[in-house]
């Protein structure tokens, strides 16, 4: 599968079967995105991935946004302190967001790849996710992900047809 494939098929997957997802897969899932861009190279993400079936019941609790029961919550956050000792002010307000997000499509493609499917979440409960996983204070959760292989096949998403989005050097009325 080459890119653009990847990219057309990737679906937000909201059941999962039961199947564990082994650890090194997931170490090449942090690997790829670990390797998304950042901005000035700062690289403040750090990736916990939550396996404990009895752990990520309790997430699943704090996390209306989740469905599916996956077998694997994986908690992407920002090191603020050393985004702010490293970045500058705008990694605070966006930077970070934006490097969690590069690093999170990273990961969906790599998934994706390898058979497993995604969903990512950003509605949850912030202060009993941290307490949960014992998170530093420094670090701001960004997203969570739900991880695991496909039950059954996703519905294709109605997408916005690209002649009403694309705009070349200034803005036109829709066509």
């Amino acid at each position: 599968m080459n890119v653009t494939e990847a990219i057309q098929s990737r679906r937000s997957i909201r059941k999962f079967k039961d199947t564990p997802v082994p650890e090194d897969l997931l170490r090449r899932l942090a690997d790829a995105g670990r390797l998304a861009p950042s901005a000035s190279n700062l690289q403040a993400w750090h990736f916990t991935f939550v396996t404990d079936p009895k752990l990520v019941a309790k997430v699943d609790l704090f996390s209306p946004g989740l469905s599916g029961h996956p077998p694997v919550i994986l908690v992407i956050c920002s090191d603020m302190e050393y985004a702010l000792e490293h970045g500058s002010r705008n990694s605070e307000i966006y930077g970070c967001m934006m490097d969690a997000s590069m690093a999170a499509e990273n990961i969906m493609l790599s998934a994706l790849e390898e058979g497993l499917g995604t969903c990512a979440i950003k509605s949850y409960t912030d202060a009993a996710i941290r307490k949960l996983l014992r998170l530093p204070n420094t670090y701001r959760i960004e997203m969570l992900m739900s991880i695991g292989y496909p039950e059954g096949a996703p519905r294709d998403p109605r997408r916005i047809p690209l002649e009403q989005i694309i705009h070349f050097n200034q803005w036109e009325e829709e066509k």
